[in-house]
């Protein structure tokens, strides 16, 4: 009996590795999933040379699967990002789930970018946790040269004060790139800016 495609899994918990190398990023996917029930969202190379290793699961397992890669992956790993909590948007806009709104519901954008994938998701999480925005959509693709940006949307106050939590995040980490917020957005500039995407998740 054929039916609707199933949907995705909620996940509580959701972790990312970036190593410099592909062939140490392959042995820790084989020993992360050996080590626990986690869902591998996605095994992929970004520029400069970067191989990123996204998955997610419940907080146990994520958290066993990460210890697991974390040690295999040695003097390789050059970023890591473990949310136990993770807001259930972030995955989403990792699946290509994009806001549906005319341009006349989008009051102001917020663009925020970084120049490390593991830390935008991180300062994304936290700016749909801290301030009240919506997800507009989020971008980690291979021609960013390793970056990644998410956009977000609401009153104006809302989003500054997302821009505000997001820039804290990622200057923490010495990872901030730009932000940008945007007043009354063109009805053509959200469908440009979030068009097919090589690293977007199914």
């Amino acid at each position: 009996m054929s039916g609707a495609p199933a949907a995705p899994a909620v996940h509580d918990a959701l972790a990312l590795i970036e190593l410099d190398a592909v062939a140490t990023g392959l042995r820790c996917v084989d020993a992360m999933v050996k080590r626990a029930a986690v869902e591998l969202l996605e095994a992929n190379l970004v520029e400069p040379g970067r191989f990123l290793v996204l998955f997610a699961g419940d907080v146990a397992e994520v958290e066993e699967s990460f210890a697991a890669a974390v040690e295999v992956a040695g003097d390789a790993l050059v970023g890591r990002m473990m949310l136990p909590y993770v807001h259930p948007a972030l995955l989403g806009g990792l699946r290509g789930a994009e806001l549906r709104a005319s341009a006349d519901a989008l009051d102001t954008l917020g663009v925020i970018e970084g120049t490390g994938v593991a830390s935008v998701l991180e300062a994304c999480d936290r700016c749909l946790k801290d301030a009240g925005v919506t997800l507009v959509g989020l971008r980690v693709a291979g021609g960013l040269g390793g970056r990644a940006f998410f956009l977000v949307c609401g009153a104006q106050h809302d989003v500054e004060a997302a821009i505000e939590v997001g820039t804290a995040v990622l200057a923490r980490h010495a990872q901030l790139h730009r932000t940008e917020c945007i007043a009354r957005p063109h009805a053509e500039l959200v469908p440009w800016l979030l068009r097919p995407s090589p690293f977007q998740l199914r």
